[in-house]
């Protein structure tokens, strides 16, 4: 896994648990216009970096399929083949 690969799937972590756990603040701060301006601005970093990834690598998960004639989701290393680069 190159290092860019590495940067990009920390960024998508990073972001997922940003969200995970902004949306668990909204669920009983339904109106709290900072924390939904914060979801939305992580989401948006969170898209990007999930397509840049899927763009340059190949999908994240089944659901990232491209509707291409080929079903590219077995094209990529799982993720314990890449254990050595930890």
């Amino acid at each position: 896994m190159s290092n860019e690969q590495k940067v990009l799937a920390n960024r998508i972590k990073v972001c997922d648990l940003i969200l995970v756990e902004t949306g668990l603040f909204l669920d009983t701060h339904p109106t709290d216009k900072d924390a939904l301006a914060f979801f939305k601005k992580y989401n948006d970093l969170y898209t990007q970096a999930k397509n840049e990834y899927i763009e340059k690598y190949g999908p994240i998960m089944q659901t990232d399929y491209n509707g291409g004639d080929r079903w590219n989701w077995i094209d990529s290393p799982w993720p314990w083949e890449h254990e050595e680069d930890n």
